[in-house]
């Protein structure tokens, strides 16, 4: 549990969090948090993205990037196109029915790849495991992405996105995004054991590495993985990695494993003396508008998901109580 004034805090925001706080952090009652959570398609961020979808079913005229990018070294990924759009209002909680007829539509949008298919993906582990997750979120055939995802595993355990290229060495960000979208097939559909052994070998490729280590030396692979922020688009870090674990635990009836110690502790060391966690990035790229604050401010979306994350870290393993209370 949080205390009064840090929660008040939390609560003065858009739906989209609002609910999830009310649900996860607060135990509210479902009828508090559900009724909260239906704003989000009528108010606020989800109703302004809506806003924007074309009537093609896509938003800014393409599937990854917006129509006519201009691809350069020195031009950062905008984040305006479809697959961006659809992960927001997904993961801020939209009912599927607010895009009745989408799924239907992007079956017509095209990859920037190879002009493939929107709902039979590209040939980029990250980015397919975003349709696989908005597919089954949208009601949209999306099996075989789940069956692209266990072909494309790599002998260590892990994912590459660079397999095209001849890699067979796992990166921490490909696999994060390969485990998320499987697991949210499996939550989607109860369907465990299709998942089980890539799961497994996914997760324990990052937990044989603490969830931040090289093998080789026991150093971070990127000093950057300890940087907190909100929104974490595809960029790998000990939040977003610990917050998938956590989603697994739930899912697996399980506590979460003890090799995650370290991670759990550099995000419990962020804290403020507030009970706040500062965002500590902004990704550069085009947005539609801005969910949250500049870097070096209270976070309300980090602080929510340390919140969330240490809280069952906590319940789990009572040796080091966590309390949001100043």
């Amino acid at each position: 549990m949080i205390d009064a004034r840090l929660a008040d805090w939390l609560l003065d925001s858009d739906p989209a969090p609002r609910w999830q706080v009310e649900r996860d952090l607060l135990g509210a009652a479902p009828e508090i948090w559900q009724a909260t959570r239906a704003r989000v398609a009528h108010e606020g961020f989800g109703r302004e993205l809506l806003d924007e979808e074309d009537d093609d079913g896509a938003w800014a005229g393409g599937a990854y990037f917006p129509a006519e990018f201009a691809f350069a070294e020195d031009t950062p990924q905008p984040w305006t196109a479809t697959t961006w759009a659809l992960n927001d209002l997904r993961e801020w909680g939209v009912d599927a029915a607010a895009l009745a007829g989408t799924a239907e539509k992007l079956a017509d949008v095209r990859w920037e790849y190879e002009n493939l298919p929107y709902w039979g993906g590209e040939v980029d582990v990250c980015i397919n495991s975003w349709p696989l997750s908005n597919g089954l979120w949208l009601d949209a055939d999306v099996d075989g992405l789940v069956d692209w995802l266990l072909e494309h595993q790599q002998d260590d355990g892990g994912w590459n996105c660079e397999w095209i290229d001849g890699s067979s060495v796992s990166s921490f960000h490909s696999t994060l995004n390969a485990l998320l979208g499987l697991l949210d097939y499996q939550i989607r559909t109860g369907d465990a054991a299709r998942v089980a052994k890539a799961r497994y070998g996914g997760e324990e490729y990052l937990l044989a590495r603490d969830l931040f280590r090289r093998r080789s030396s026991g150093e971070p692979f990127d000093d950057r993985v300890f940087v907190l922020f909100h929104p974490r688009r595809w960029f790998y870090g000990v939040l977003p990695a610990a917050d998938c674990f956590r989603r697994a635990a739930h899912a697996d009836a399980a506590a979460p494993d003890l090799r995650m110690t370290d991670a759990i502790e550099s995000i419990r060391s962020e804290r403020e003396d507030d009970g706040s966690w500062l965002q500590g990035d902004r990704l550069g790229g085009d947005v539609r508008f801005h969910v949250d604050v500049r870097p070096g401010q209270p976070s309300k979306w980090v602080t929510f998901h340390a919140c969330r994350i240490l809280g069952l870290w906590d319940g789990a393993h009572p040796s080091r109580p966590f309390s949001a209370a100043t």
